[in-house]
């Protein structure tokens, strides 16, 4: 299967979107490890579901993961605004 010269550049810049997300992950990985009360505050916050009991644990982490849909939602629409 050839591909076509058009197709070339979107795989390639599909890659190196990659690449970017890749190495912005392993910089959140980096710093949070490096301090680690910094991320602390994620899976506290209030509208976190935790439930225990002495064979069960239950954590819905309902807020926390508003918070971080909201935060690639506006770094994906910078990212659209800015590219064209």
């Amino acid at each position: 299967m050839q591909l076509s010269e058009g197709q070339k550049m979107e795989l390639s810049k599909l890659l190196i979107t990659i690449g970017f997300g890749l190495v912005g992950v392993g910089l959140v990985v980096g710093v949070a490890a490096r301090y680690p009360g910094l991320f602390s505050w994620f899976g506290n916050l209030p509208g976190d579901i935790r439930y225990e009991s002495p064979s069960t644990l239950v954590f819905v982490p309902l807020t926390s993961m508003l918070v971080v849909s909201a935060l690639l939602s506006g770094a994906l629409w910078l990212i659209q605004r800015f590219r064209g």
